[in-house]
């Protein structure tokens, strides 16, 4: 018998290329109400929409702000989750890495790309 082939879940987090983190920071959480997390430097800010984080973030490499958002989805085993999905057709951006220690789990995410290049994040959070 096979195994069953590694999905993903639900979505995990969702990341807003945005021009300035503070002032995004501020209508996300001012104006439509989200709940507010954590900061992560000056580029960064985390929210929560229900189950769904949100990260605010300025452009880096390829992206613009306004023009290119991440869906990131869950996986419960990450590198073989990523394997099976490059396997099927996906181009590999970046493999499974250590991105975060936190107080209660290590955040560790891989990245593909979809036909059309956009980033789509496969994160995992390690409770320890």
């Amino acid at each position: 018998m096979n195994a069953p082939s590694p999905a993903l879940s639900e979505i995990g987090q969702i990341a807003i290329v945005v021009s300035d983190v503070a002032k995004a920071t501020a209508f996300y959480r001012d104006v439509l109400g989200l709940k507010f997390l954590f900061p992560a430097g000056p580029n960064l800010a985390f929210l929560a929409a229900g189950s769904v984080r949100i990260m605010l973030t300025q452009p880096e490499g390829r992206t613009e702000a306004g023009k290119n958002s991440i869906l990131y989805f869950k996986a419960s085993d990450l590198a073989t989750t990523h394997a099976a999905i490059v396997a099927r057709g996906a181009a590999s951006e970046h493999g499974p890495s250590l991105i975060a220690r936190m107080p209660d789990h290590e955040l560790w995410m891989a990245f593909v790309r979809d036909p059309d290049g956009n980033l789509v994040g496969l994160m995992s959070e390690v409770r320890k």
